[in-house]
């Protein structure tokens, strides 16, 4: 076992994060990252761009339209994308718990297993051959036959749908993703062993996010500490070890130990890097602490709503956050950085902000950095 330095594990989760520009396809990038949070597509879609310098919105919608990359429920009961090949197989891990666990709820919503089953039918019925349909249209086809979708019950039909495998989102039409048939969308899907998949979560997951101790992919899928010690045993032999501080952190063993490459223009370990919300280099852990503050973690999510603000990193620390207004002719973004910006980062972080821009390819007003302390959230 090696050991490193707090500050070792934050420069090689910048280069295992894909955040040093090294990537050019964004399809690569989200093979790497196995799955990114999409709840909020748009979002999404820049996680994955900004790891991809120089792909533009439209890069990202065709990656998505073509069926390459597919947004479902893989894991936590939370929309991400997701390699198309790598669904299924995420799938069949993830559901067992999230079903028992949804339980009390579908007995709130009345939500019985032939309820389920016949709008399992319907949705076949309805899909197959390459049909699709918007949520909305799919919520009136259940009510045609007879399925009540009052309240949450059409959500979480459509959810419970999805989860077992039979839907997931296609194509986007008129800025909404269109319900599909998982099996028509991605006919050709990678098949593993249980314990063989396990294995590659945990590696998978390392490339993406690592060095991180066990407890964090243990946070970030949701798998019990047993089937962590599972994948640990099968995955074992492709991963090293860094002690830091007396805990072990893996990363795969075919990773950079030594010093890093150069990076991308624009990459340099001081540049400024403009992250969306709810983005994998804070989501992704359950230790926050190697990006950012204690103090400062209720700026990038305030309250209790589980939201996660667009932040601004700097070597690898998260130094602010920024917002977007969204407006009929242009979006203005605003940079709020917690402590007053050097005229080094104003600099960088203008230039991140306008490689959002860039990304959107539409009119975007871009405020300069204020020259002031942020206030709290």
């Amino acid at each position: 076992m090696t050991r490193a330095s707090r500050s070792d594990i934050t420069r090689r989760r910048l280069v295992s994060q894909a955040l040093t520009g090294a990537i050019s396809d964004p399809a690569l990038v989200v093979d790497r990252m196995l799955a990114l949070q999409a709840q909020d597509l748009r979002w999404a879609k820049w996680a994955v761009a900004v790891r991809a310098p120089g792909s533009s919105s439209a890069d990202i919608d065709t990656l998505i339209d073509s069926g390459a990359v597919v947004r479902s429920w893989p894991m936590r009961g939370t929309l991400h994308l997701v390699p198309s090949q790598d669904l299924s197989w995420l799938l069949e891990l993830s559901t067992p718990r999230l079903w028992a666990g949804a339980a009390t709820r579908r007995r709130e919503l009345g939500l019985d297993e032939a309820t389920i089953e016949h709008a399992r039918s319907v949705a076949v019925d309805a899909l197959s051959g390459g049909r699709e349909l918007s949520r909305g249209e799919f919520q009136v086809v259940l009510q045609r036959h007879g399925i009540n979708v009052d309240g949450q019950r059409g959500y979480h039909l459509t959810w419970h749908l999805a989860q077992s495998g039979t839907l997931c989102w296609g194509r986007q039409l008129d800025s909404q993703q269109m319900l599909v048939l998982l099996a028509d969308w991605v006919p050709v899907s990678r098949r593993l062993e249980r314990d063989e998949a396990l294995g590659e979560y945990l590696l998978r997951y390392l490339t993406g996010h690592g060095p991180a101790p066990l407890t964090d992919f243990t946070w970030w899928s949701q798998v019990t500490m047993a089937d962590a010690k599972i994948a640990l045993g099968v995955a074992g032999e492709y991963l090293d070890v860094l002690d830091v501080d007396g805990v072990p952190h893996l990363l795969p063993s075919s990773a950079d130990v030594g010093p890093l490459g150069r990076a991308a223009a624009g990459r340099c370990p001081n540049a400024v890097l403009a992250l969306p919300g709810f983005d994998e280099y804070l989501l992704g852990y359950r230790d926050r602490s190697f990006a950012i503050e204690p103090e400062n973690l209720t700026r990038v999510v305030p309250g209790k709503t589980g939201i996660f603000l667009p932040i601004l990193v700097r070597g690898g620390r998260i130094a602010g956050t920024w917002r977007r207004d969204w407006q009929a002719k242009a979006i203005t973004v605003h940079p709020a950085p917690f402590a007053a910006p050097s005229p080094a980062f104003a600099r960088s972080a203008d230039r991140a902000l306008h490689e959002y821009a860039r990304f959107l390819g539409r009119p975007v007003h871009v405020l300069p950095a204020p020259p002031t302390v942020a206030a709290a959230t």
